[in-house]
């Protein structure tokens, strides 16, 4: 079948990547010279897929430049602070037919993308030992069940396609269930996982070196060893400066929320362990 468009979601804060998050959204970083999300745009449309929907929300605005650069289709999705990613799936259903679902912040190291999809499916990488990703049990290549946490598994990892048949059946369970209090903070892979005998799925494989995703600053360093000593960060920087030591020496950064769930800082080592607070700009020794 004809791929109709794709759908690249953008609209998170992404507040584990703090506290590069907190400056720029995540899906605009630079990854080995390329910014992240205008490498999966160009991967799309040299695989001939013209119409590219991207979702937006946290920093909205950083977006606009792309509708002329790229052509594409901005939809803003309102609720993305209140609501997980299933606010915006719905907030794109018109456009949903044969579809790619995508990810702003993954990195495929090949374009991954095709212009003719035979069926439904999740990506897929195989991982080795014990892992608290979400574990794909199949049955001859068809998901079966999906659990979070397994050993020597495959995970759900990287880029949707959606047959316009499936993108029927879910939008009809989304639309039925989306008013729900439950539904509020699913992810749409929760209500995937919720009607797995209805929406009928793949898996598609892909080698573990194939497909990236960067949740810390420190698993983007492993990658892009160029933000070992500039982090890009003008939060880092300033406390490299105050602390009297180099970016480098920051390290092991984890973000955390105040009561309200909302990002709130971060913290790190260098030597000794500092807590920093966003909004007061404090910084605390611990």
């Amino acid at each position: 079948m004809k791929v109709n468009n794709a759908i690249i979601m953008a609209a998170g804060t992404a507040s584990r990547f703090a506290p590069l998050s907190f400056e720029k959204h995540k899906a605009l970083i630079e990854v080995k010279g390329e910014i992240l999300i205008e490498r999966q745009i160009r991967q799309l449309q040299e695989a001939g897929i013209k119409e590219i929907i991207v979702v937006t929300g946290y920093m909205a605005e950083q977006f606009e430049y792309l509708k002329k650069k790229y052509g594409v289709v901005l939809v803003y999705n309102p609720d993305y602070l209140i609501r997980n990613n299933n606010a915006s799936i719905y907030v794109v259903r018109e456009y949903l037919k044969n579809s790619y679902i995508c990810s702003s912040d993954n990195y495929f190291l090949n374009n991954p993308f095709e212009v003719e999809v035979d069926e439904s499916y999740y990506s897929g990488v195989y991982v080795k030992g014990e892992t608290n990703e979400w574990c794909i049990e199949e049955d001859n290549g068809r998901i079966k069940n999906v659990v979070v946490g397994g050993k020597d598994s495959w995970i759900m990892l990287g880029h949707v396609f959606w047959s316009e048949e499936f993108s029927k059946r879910f939008l009809s369970i989304l639309e039925t269930e989306y008013e729900w209090p439950e539904t509020a903070d699913k992810l749409w892979e929760d209500i995937y996982i919720d009607h797995i005998s209805e929406l009928d799925m793949k898996i598609r494989k892909y080698p573990s070196n194939f497909i990236f995703e960067f949740d810390t600053l420190d698993e983007l360093r492993k990658f892009d060893s160029s933000y070992i000593e500039d982090t890009r960060s003008s939060i880092l920087k300033s406390i490299a400066h105050r602390l009297k030591t180099e970016e480098k020496n920051l390290m092991n950064v984890i973000a955390f929320k105040d009561k309200n769930n909302a990002a709130a800082g971060f913290t790190f080592e260098v030597g000794h362990k500092y807590k920093y607070y966003y909004e007061t700009q404090e910084l605390e020794e611990l």
